[in-house]
């Protein structure tokens, strides 16, 4: 399964952390000439967005972009909500709505989207 990304926003709804987990390489650069021949397809079911906000932390929204068949999600939204308030909050050099810039919430965030992705949900052990 597939995590596209995440997003953490503040009470004023200003972007503060965004990681994007899976970007789709390229294989050939294509080039456009006008005018543009483009058709607009509409496909069902392509990304899944979900919301989470946690009691401790009021207006501080942690959104997740993934694959409709990922499970686990919600638990993924807790586990992000832990490494934020393990590697973030009790950071000294970090201030609430301020942008998010630790390499320790990187690293377990980035470990936490691997086990994710691997085993398609959080076990109630994790």
């Amino acid at each position: 399964m597939v995590i596209f990304s995440v997003y953490v926003v503040n009470k004023a709804g200003g972007l503060i952390y965004q990681y994007d987990n899976y970007v789709p390489r390229t294989e050939v650069e294509k080039t456009f000439s006008y005018p543009l021949d483009l058709v607009l397809k509409h496909h069902d079911e392509k990304v899944i967005v979900s919301f989470g906000q946690r009691d401790g932390i009021k207006g501080i929204k942690f959104i997740v972009l993934a694959d409709p068949r990922q499970a686990g999600i919600d638990a993924l939204l807790k586990k992000i909500y832990e490494i934020y308030s393990d590697f973030a909050l009790k950071n000294p050099f970090y201030s609430l709505e301020m942008p998010i810039r630790c390499e320790l919430f990187d690293q377990n965030l980035k470990g936490a989207l691997e086990v994710a992705e691997k085993a398609g949900n959080f076990g109630a052990g994790s």
